[in-house]
């Protein structure tokens, strides 16, 4: 009887665990296209890909913005990632989650920033890789 306790106790916390990894797969932040940051470019077009800069000044008649994003995982490699994790979760009974979890955690993305000067028309004329 106790076995037969334990081993169901075992199955139902294994299951219900089953998903985290392929969620977080799931929802690993998008791949920008950083080639929006080019020499000539429209401010608006690095806003639209980007999103807000951390900060915005203006000096010596110019405005400089700094962008900090995790750059992410392309479309293809998000959605292969999310299929192994069902898959290997599935196969494993759930515990695949012991290795996928901590990984999919440290596979956020990587820090990455952006000093963006503008000139007078507010296009892009210098850009310097902060990380």
């Amino acid at each position: 009887m106790k076995k037969l306790l334990l081993a169901t106790t075992f199955s139902i916390i294994a299951l219900t665990q089953v998903g985290c990894s392929a969620v977080m797969a799931a929802k690993q932040p998008p791949k920008k296209d950083i080639s929006v940051m080019a020499s000539g470019m429209p401010r608006s077009a690095i806003l639209a890909e980007i999103g807000a800069p951390i900060s915005s000044e203006v000096k010596a008649g110019k405005r400089i913005d700094v962008f900090s994003f995790n750059q992410g995982y392309s479309t293809a490699n998000r959605v292969s990632r999310t299929l192994l994790h069902g898959l290997a979760d599935v196969a494993t009974v759930g515990l695949w989650e012991i290795v996928a979890t901590p990984a999919e955690a440290a596979f956020d993305g990587k820090k990455t920033a952006f000093e963006i000067t503008y000139d007078d028309s507010d296009r892009v004329e210098k850009v310097i890789k902060l990380q």
